[in-house]
């Protein structure tokens, strides 16, 4: 069994939906993609340690990605009543993060160096030290990988799985890359 076929036998465990192996040369870090952290599109912006500004800047992900020779995109897909059904979209969310933390256990069990990339803000703590103290477990938080400047649909398309599930469909992402 090769890395990828352990990858995704671990993936499929936790229960993600799809799962692909990750290139990491097809990762592109974007300031446009930063930029609509800047913008507070999501109103995480200056709130947490897991966004903007107080993530990685996008050069130092660029340099810590350097380190990785491969990883995992990994998806869950919600199936929602309606395009405004932001309960579905919630429950979704919530179980792509509930996976996301039992897989980064998992890998960091097998793996000396997993970087882990999530989805939306890190939500480890009740309520996020920042500013006023250091984040509590910065070996545990959970970064986007929108605040690390990708753009998440291209990264799948890219690395041949899909975003888009059709209509009253909603896919959450997020990847792990390991040495």
């Amino acid at each position: 069994m090769n890395n990828y076929e352990k990858l995704a036998e671990k993936a499929k465990e936790c229960g993600f939906n799809h799962f692909a192996p990750l290139d990491v040369s097809t990762l592109e870090f974007m300031q446009s993609i930063r930029d609509m952290c800047n913008a507070d599109q999501c109103e995480n912006y200056n709130k947490s340690w897991s966004c903007p500004p107080a993530c990685a800047s996008l050069s130092e992900m660029r340099s810590r990605v350097e380190r990785y020779s491969g990883g995992i995109l990994v998806q869950t897909v919600g199936d929602l009543e309606d395009s405004y059904d932001w309960e579905g979209i919630m429950e979704a969310g919530a179980a792509q993060k509930e996976k996301f933390a039992k897989l980064w256990a998992a890998l960091s069990n097998e793996y000396d160096d997993v970087l882990a990339m999530g989805t939306g803000m890190c939500k480890l703590c009740e309520a996020c030290s920042y500013p006023d103290a250091p984040c509590r477990f910065p070996d545990r938080m959970e970064v986007s990988m929108e605040a690390c400047g990708l753009f998440v649909s291209k990264v799948c398309t890219d690395n041949g799985l899909s975003y888009n599930y059709g209509p009253n469909k909603i896919a959450f992402t997020s990847c792990f890359l390991m040495r």
